[in-house]
């Protein structure tokens, strides 16, 4: 892949994509969301890859949000269209990724940026991070799910609050109120979010994919969770995993997952 505005690095199971146009505040622009989607689509295809951190380049911020230049001068009808597209591009597409998708969000996660880490399945943040979605200070609502995504995570008045304030939280407020798992210092970020994937590249790679879907289903309209639970509970047990698993616990050792 001919990257201009990402960096990608593999090793020992584990992909590092860092967004990385610094001058910017690695701003989202519609190149970055196309490179994004194709880096994303490739390393889940990848079997090799267990799980995916997503950053920012330097130390200012993991995405300050979107490139307001591209759409200060769209139409209603282009500006629903861009919000339609970046969400099945990009934010939807994170989301139910089979490959679990860690965001290691360093400094700034504003508007875009916030809503991309809230599309990953779930987030470490360095001491100085500062979340936000300042959207309605432009006269605009999050567009690439931030209205429902940060409802989910922190409760709908918390999201109210922070939504119609435009506010922004540190990383200590964002994880009291679950928006992020862990904090830690800036320089430990990537080490410490590394040691949390190697522990879910000992895991099967096929029941995690079924559990990310299970765990979706919970939120999607008209979708039964418990139901797709079931099914894919069901399905776990016709999977090689499942047989490696449940032979190395007999066997009293430590299975090799084959991924299939």
């Amino acid at each position: 892949m001919n990257n201009q505005n990402i960096l990608i690095e593999k090793q020992d199971n584990i992909a590092v994509i860092t967004i990385n146009r610094p001058t910017k505040l690695n701003a989202l622009n519609k190149a970055t969301i196309q490179e994004l989607h194709d880096c994303f689509k490739a390393l889940n295809e990848d079997k090799s890859v267990k799980a995916i951190i997503i950053t920012g380049s330097g130390e200012k911020a993991f995405v300050a949000g979107a490139d307001i230049s591209e759409f200060a001068n769209f139409s209603v009808e282009e500006g629903g269209k861009l919000a339609a597209q970046g969400q099945e591009l990009l934010f939807d597409f994170v989301q139910n990724l089979s490959t679990p998708v860690i965001a290691a969000v360093n400094g700034f996660a504003l508007g875009g940026g916030l809503e991309l880490a809230m599309a990953c399945h779930f987030r470490t943040a360095s001491t100085n991070a500062k979340m936000g979605l300042p959207e309605v200070t432009l006269g605009v609502i999050p567009g690439y799910g931030g209205t429902q995504r940060l409802a989910q995570l922190v409760g709908k008045g918390r999201a109210m609050e922070l939504i119609m304030t435009a506010g922004m939280i540190d990383a200590e407020t964002a994880k009291n109120y679950g928006l992020v798992n862990h904090v830690v210092a800036q320089e430990e970020l990537l080490d410490f979010t590394k040691g949390i994937a190697s522990k879910i590249a000992n895991n099967s790679s096929v029941a995690i994919a079924k559990a990310i879907e299970a765990i979706n289903a919970n939120f999607e309209d008209g979708t039964n969770g418990y139901e797709v639970e079931i099914k894919n509970f069901g399905l776990s047990f016709g999977t090689e995993d499942f047989k490696e698993g449940t032979t190395a616990f007999l066997e009293k050792r430590k299975a090799i997952f084959p991924g299939k």
